[in-house]
């Protein structure tokens, strides 16, 4: 992954930094965005990607590009580098999500369980998606060995 500056604005003691940020895949597939950062906060202005994101890989291309980002504007707390992400990730149609999110899956949908309540909806409430993102989800934390399999309907 790589991270440029593209232009700084300056307005008495407020600023803001354009960057341009590409990640590139070992099959070729690469993602450029163009994003802000200002007072503390990050804004993605605009994404080109060849071959274009899922829905899922576009929620998780903040956590891609949050540490480096973080480190290009001074910050440094950012995640580190080499998280999957990099010149030599591999890429098959939608990259699943990342650990982190896929325990929060599998927390919020064995609590629901426990409570007896709906774990879809537990999920959804958790991660923000819709019905079937959390479904998809869902499907990704048990092919992680996250959570149990399904059982097989008669």
């Amino acid at each position: 992954m790589s991270v440029w500056p593209a232009w700084e604005v300056c307005e008495g003691e407020r600023s803001t930094r354009w960057l341009h940020v590409r990640l590139a895949f070992g099959d070729g597939a690469r993602i450029d965005a163009l994003a802000t950062v200002s007072d503390g906060w990050v804004c993605v202005e605009d994404v080109q990607a060849r071959p274009a994101l899922a829905l899922e890989d576009l929620a998780v291309l903040a956590d891609w590009i949050e540490g480096p980002l973080a480190r290009a504007c001074g910050a440094g707390d950012g995640p580190e580098p080499g998280d999957g992400a990099g010149a030599g990730a591999h890429r098959d149609g939608p990259v699943p999500p990342r650990g982190p999110q896929w325990r929060i899956v599998a927390r919020a949908y064995r609590t629901a369980q426990e409570r007896g309540t709906d774990p879809v909806l537990a999920v959804m409430d958790e991660t923000g998606y819709s019905r079937r993102g959390a479904l998809r989800l869902i499907g990704r934390t048990r092919d992680a060995g996250l959570l149990s399999p399904r059982h097989a309907r008669r």
